[in-house]
């Protein structure tokens, strides 16, 4: 199966258009035949005569940079405290029980069910930082990469862009040597990550690519990190990192190396521009300056940090010192990106106690949404591995159809229209969603979602029973 997606146009206008320059008028973009922009020019009048016009505004479609989609499993079952405490560590022990038991066939029905809801929250691409690869007993399966194909026949089935991300993962904590019982579906070393990246990428599968992942300091030691770098150093595919998530792990790294997490990185040399560091919730200002020095990006998962209790990341730290942000959407409490958004700021005028935080007026940016947005369209293409992004010539011709009708954009300014998606909610839903020049949402509907849903429906009974 896959997605039934309606023929792309040869050509869009859109009476606004959101250009990395920001909002402009009257804009004609043509896709090619490989599925990417062809042209972009603003101010065009009138739609010629070739064009579908646009009944809403139009806005890039969103990477999700950070994504474990067998956890769309467990989303909205572990909101209860049964004990003293529960924190990220005990929430963590809850998602190991249910990783042992998907397999292949259950992991394609949970990601086609998160790929339609994340087309539906305006993300056009995922990039799976993916680490449930081996069988339930921690062997291999006949073909090692059966769980990374059942990714890949998910986003098939949905119409979503996925970049698959292997994860090297070694060990269960600092002091430790090997992984624990419970995390034996985890384990790969420096060469089966890369050798699993060089794979999938041969298949040539369409919209489908690989980079590679380092699960965390804690779980993997220098010498696989190194030994990584070392077989992808002539590649410019992106590397993610799990890093100073919890005040748990930067104490232990403290305690083990004498550094913190992201000192770490940055004493050690390895950081460059295809680095990008989840989370990056506890960074002092001398790490998040080693940071920008370096190149490399963090990838931001507000609702996720939220749930979890992992605390607040230094956002204005982030923003000022230039470091570029993507967001993710991690363990899928929330799969929409303007809510995203909403959690990042809304987190920081709490602990501030101002407004508007991300805003930066003295650089002419007055709208935070516009200024988040702007930024995190900026830093996809890296952290998917894309050529380019966004709605410019030659990025791939992914887009995203404002409801002009909704209830929060009434009466709302055309040019105001990031602000009320992001701080008037709920989101709107999008009228339609492109994805590499073809309609995968159309007039609010997902072609596959009633088979996709109950294929879903029927793998979590699978999984209860």
């Amino acid at each position: 199966m896959s997605a039934d997606a309606a023929p792309g146009p040869v050509a869009l206008w859109a009476p606004l258009a959101w250009l990395p320059d920001g909002w402009r008028e009257n804009v004609v973009l043509r896709v090619g035949a490989d599925g990417r922009w062809a042209e972009v020019t603003a101010g065009v009048a009138a739609a010629p005569a070739d064009a579908q016009a646009l009944a809403g505004p139009l806005l890039p479609g969103v990477v999700d940079a950070h994504s474990h989609a067998f956890q769309r499993a467990f989303a909205g079952a572990a909101e209860r405290r049964e004990d003293a405490r529960d924190d990220f560590w005990s929430w963590r022990e809850r998602m190991y029980a249910v990783a042992l038991g998907i397999g292949p066939d259950a992991l394609r029905a949970i990601a086609a069910q998160l790929y339609v809801e994340l087309l539906r929250g305006g993300y056009t691409h995922v990039c799976e930082f993916h680490y449930l690869r081996r069988d339930v007993d921690g062997s291999e399966y006949r073909d090692p990469l059966a769980m990374s194909w059942a990714l890949a026949d998910a986003a098939a089935d949905a119409g979503i862009g996925l970049t698959i991300l292997p994860v090297l993962y070694e060990r269960a904590g600092f002091d430790a040597v090997a992984l624990r019982d419970e995390q034996r579906r985890f384990r790969a070393d420096a060469r089966q990550t890369r050798d699993a990246a060089l794979r999938i990428r041969a298949a040539g599968r369409p919209l489908v690519d690989a980079g590679l992942a380092i699960h965390s300091l804690r779980g993997a030691g220098a010498t696989s990190i190194a030994a990584l770098r070392t077989l992808a150093a002539a590649e410019a595919a992106p590397i993610h990192i799990h890093v100073a998530e919890q005040t748990g792990e930067v104490d232990d790294c403290l305690r083990v190396t004498g550094k913190r997490p992201i000192e770490w990185l940055a004493d050690a040399g390895v950081l460059d521009r295809r680095w990008h560091l989840v989370h990056a919730t506890h960074a002092t200002a001398d790490e998040i300056a080693a940071v920008a020095a370096s190149g490399a990006a963090i990838v931001l998962c507000p609702s996720t940090e939220a749930n979890l209790g992992d605390g607040l990341s230094d956002l204005p730290g982030w923003l000022d010192a230039g470091v570029p942000i993507t967001i993710g959407s991690d363990s899928h409490a929330t799969r929409d990106w303007c809510e995203e958004l909403r959690l990042l700021e809304y987190g920081q005028r709490l602990s501030r106690r101002r407004r508007n935080v991300a805003a930066a007026p003295q650089l002419g940016v007055a709208s935070t949404a516009e200024r988040l947005f702007a930024r995190i369209v900026a830093a996809s293409a890296a952290a998917a591995g894309q050529p380019s992004w966004g709605l410019v010539a030659g990025a791939r011709a992914d887009a995203l159809v404002v409801d002009a009708r909704a209830d929060a954009l009434l009466g709302v300014p055309p040019e105001r229209t990031l602000d009320a998606l992001v701080f008037s909610s709920p989101t709107p839903p999008w009228r339609n969603v492109m994805v590499a020049g073809r309609w995968r949402i159309r007039d609010g509907e997902h072609a596959a979602a009633e088979t996709i849903g109950a294929q879903f429906v029927a793998a979590l009974g699978a999984q209860d029973g």
